[in-house]
């Protein structure tokens, strides 16, 4: 299955544990274009047009997925960004799975549970 990770970027070390987890089960994975840590950890590295830029990106890895899985923490917290991208995988008929303490709900029903 082909899965795009989306949440906000501050969740950078769970993007890169999912990432892992996800492909070792053998899935292709689509992670972020950009992460903090690579620019000092701050996240404002990039210019407006820079950011609409790994926007429309990451729409397009949505589009060329069959599902997402939303990374959030335990506030549940989701940004603009990523309620964009939530809207473009429902628009694009595309599976939405959520993280939590535990795993993700694949994508027979089952849990995937963390190992």
């Amino acid at each position: 299955m082909k899965i795009t990770l989306c949440g906000s970027a501050q969740f950078e070390s769970k993007f890169h544990e999912w990432n892992e987890k996800l492909t070792l089960a053998g899935h292709l994975v689509y992670g972020l274009g950009a992460y903090p840590s690579h620019h000092g950890n701050n996240k404002n590295w990039y210019t407006h047009e820079q950011k609409r830029q790994l926007d429309q990106v990451h729409l397009m890895k949505i589009s060329a997925s069959d599902s997402i899985v939303v990374i959030t923490d335990e506030t549940g917290y989701i940004g603009d960004s990523t309620k964009a991208e939530i809207s473009w995988a429902l628009l694009n008929d595309k599976e939405i799975h959520w993280t939590n303490d535990e795993g993700i709900e694949d994508i027979l029903g089952e849990p995937y549970m963390v190992p």
